[in-house]
């Protein structure tokens, strides 16, 4: 098992759109193409009020490959994006990294 540990800046203001998106409809289309999220977070404290950080779980980096682009290029996906985006932009930045849990990790 791999996790990939995604971090999006939102532009001021715009956390709670990205929240709804997720929310409403983003959760949904994973399910539609077998995506497994492994926890969202918000900032409490930190450098950023603005962020919203999560993990996925995968198999492998081949099944994250297959799976992820199925779900970028889902028409559906696109639709709910652009719905998202008509006040404007939602993100700044997204960053991304894949992490495999130690031996004594309690995740694996």
């Amino acid at each position: 098992m791999i996790y990939e540990l995604r971090i999006y800046e939102c532009l001021p203001n715009r956390l709670p759109a990205l929240l709804k998106r997720f929310g409403d409809h983003t959760l949904k289309l994973w399910d539609k193409h077998g995506i497994r999220q492994a926890g969202f977070f918000t900032t409490a404290v930190g450098e950023s009020s603005n962020r919203l950080t999560y993990f996925v779980a995968w198999e492998s980096l081949a099944e994250r490959e297959t799976k992820w682009k199925a779900f970028v290029t889902d028409p559906e996906w696109h639709k709910v994006r652009d719905d998202s985006e008509r006040d404007g932009p939602i993100l700044a930045n997204i960053s991304s990294q894949f992490l495999s849990p130690t031996a004594f990790s309690s995740v694996q």
